[in-house]
């Protein structure tokens, strides 16, 4: 077992949320497999947040194991302005295995990061969900009260897709989260195949404020396999930040075991984040 205290982290002043776009467009997470882990069965019913998918029906999925922790990075040193790197910085998403119906729908997906511009965007048609993503603290750093009220609300329910076409491209990727910035090294990735994208999802019972609504409806995320060298030995341990979880699940222990994907910032059918 790993032992912590309870910290909050050192913020810069209490400031306003960022716009949806400010916020969407810095937001690169790589995502590094975890020991396994089995929580408490729970169930939860979650509905859709981006406009485009608003009209699809609730989804009930329950827990299974945890198989990622996806965290904050920068690509090719373009590290994200200030002040929005304060709440990106602690974006920290643990994701779960999970199982649902297929939602067979087709959407043309482009970039919005400004590092991958010139990439192609890709159309794909969107399967069956396999991983919910959902916010947690790691060893016990608690981001502040302004940027909590924001990334708490942060869940996303990541679909499988056909096709699964290879961006090909080669990142440096630099660690934002103050836990592991330095644990993990600045590393060279190459991006390989288009795997899951990752849509906002509301959980019953999550009371989303409606400013904080506004920004975390537009995370939209394609996660990408990624070639990446060997990481150090990282053991950590998790806290559930979501009002929902954070009441019924104890912390948990994982340790990272190697990078697996990249989660980028994506537009849906020409939707753009306002901002």
């Amino acid at each position: 077992m790993f032992t912590v205290a309870f910290l909050v982290a050192p913020p810069a002043q209490a400031q306003a949320l960022p716009t949806p776009k400010e916020f969407v467009t810095n937001l690169d997470l790589e995502c590094f497999r975890t020991t396994l882990y089995q929580p408490p069965a729970v169930t939860l019913q979650l509905r859709h947040l981006n406009p485009v998918l608003a009209n699809q029906p609730t989804v009930q999925v329950t827990l299974g194991q945890r198989e990622q922790l996806c965290v904050p990075v920068a690509k090719n040193n373009v590290i994200p302005p200030s002040p929005v790197l304060d709440f990106i910085r602690f974006v920290d998403l643990s994701c779960y295995r999970v199982t649902g119906p297929s939602i067979n729908l087709s959407l043309a997906l482009r970039h919005l990061n400004p590092v991958l511009q010139n990439v192609p965007g890709i159309q794909v048609l969107l399967n069956a969900p396999q991983h919910l993503c959902v916010p947690v603290a790691k060893n016990g750093v608690i981001p502040a009260p302004d940027v909590l009220r924001l990334i708490s609300h942060i869940d996303l329910l990541c679909y499988a897709h056909t096709p699964n076409p290879a961006m090909g491209v080669g990142l440096s990727l630099t660690q934002l989260n103050p836990v592991l910035t330095n644990q993990i090294p600045p590393a060279d990735v190459r991006v390989a195949n288009a795997r899951q994208l990752c849509v906002p999802v509301q959980k019953s019972g999550d009371d989303i404020p409606s400013d904080v609504r506004s920004i975390v409806q537009w995370v939209d995320l394609e996660k990408f396999d990624i070639v990446a060298p060997t990481i150090p030995t990282v053991g950590l341990n998790l806290t559930h930040l979501n009002p929902v979880l954070a009441r019924v699940l104890p912390a948990e222990d994982a340790r990272l075991t190697g990078a697996l994907q990249l989660a980028v910032p994506v537009s849906k059918n020409g939707l753009i984040p306002p901002g």
